[in-house]
């Protein structure tokens, strides 16, 4: 009896001692109840939060989904303040919208200057950029690249007297909108600018309304309607990677995030996010389910 009581008071000491030092060493300091993960508020965006949450919780994370919160003057506060952890950001938003820095068409230094900015002025962390880019496109059909004889914007704008162009109202006034395209490709007159909500621009232009569309590089509908980007020969728009935007405290605590976040990020091409946004938009699926389904198919989910 007495050997062993002795047996289980030096067992006893020997477990406080080693759960003080794991204590000390900080590996339970700090550690996070959860992850608060946020998105601006469109398709695209409410599919990458998600594959951020599931495979963070397929990791062992507890994850607190903020999602949908507006634009992007209200996701970047929210994460500055703290408000959030994370978020999916593109690199020429960062550049033009947050940074307040001139375009650039060059992805690498792009990302290289965002990644600096951001890191000095708001100790927030770029993760590494995706493939995939999200950039202004002006599309059309196949049919109306015959027509016209287009497969550059210097094309376009050659025969911008015959071309009826639709989009949203704030295309007419931003940096890389009709102003931008003035200023790079030189002054023209469209037949016609159609101002409609977002939602409607595709649908305006398969019923024959418009000969163009303004979109965006990764939009569902390109790839489900074999429509076609007009090349950006004089290289207006920047590059708009995605990548996960993070707190530095974060990271600080589990550095392991980063390799977890990026291996979603490096599988994203422009034709992968076209199929999964019109999983959504399209085929008016949930984002969790079509963001689940990917993570499974390419194996990033462990259970």
């Amino acid at each position: 009896m007495l050997r062993f009581r002795r047996w289980f008071i030096f067992s006893l000491i020997a477990f406080v001692t080693l759960f003080l030092a794991i204590a000390c060493s900080g590996k339970f300091q700090g550690t996070p109840t959860k992850i608060r993960i946020g998105s601006k508020d469109f398709t695209e965006q409410f599919i990458l939060a998600e594959m951020y949450a599931l495979i963070l919780e397929d990791n062992g994370f507890i994850v607190e989904r903020k999602l949908n919160l507006g634009g992007t003057p209200i996701a970047q506060e929210s994460l500055v303040s703290g408000e959030i952890d994370l978020y999916p950001e593109y690199t020429g938003t960062a550049l033009l919208s947050v940074l307040k820095l001139p375009s650039n068409s060059d992805r690498q230094k792009v990302y290289e200057t965002v990644a600096i900015g951001y890191r000095e002025q708001f100790n927030l962390i770029w993760l590494a950029p995706s493939p995939m880019n999200n950039t202004q496109a002006l599309v059309l059909t196949q049919e109306s690249a015959e027509k016209y004889g287009m497969t550059t914007i210097t094309d376009l704008i050659a025969n911008a007297d015959r071309v009826v162009l639709i989009g949203p109202p704030e295309f007419q006034e931003r940096e890389d909108g009709l102003p931008g395209l003035e200023e790079v490709y030189g002054k023209f007159t469209l037949k016609e600018y159609k101002s409609v909500d977002a939602g409607l621009r595709y649908q305006g232009l398969t019923a024959g309304e418009a000969d163009v569309v303004v979109g965006f590089g990764t939009d569902g509908e390109i790839s489900a309607y074999n429509l076609m980007s007009l090349k950006d020969d004089k290289n207006l728009f920047p590059p708009y990677q995605v990548a996960p935007v993070v707190r530095q405290e974060l990271l600080d605590r589990h550095p392991e995030i980063e390799e977890i976040l990026n291996s979603v990020t490096a599988r994203l091409t422009d034709r992968i996010m076209q199929k999964l946004n019109y999983e959504v938009t399209g085929k008016q699926r949930e984002p969790a389910e079509v963001a689940n389904e990917f993570l499974q198919e390419e194996g990033l989910l462990k259970r």
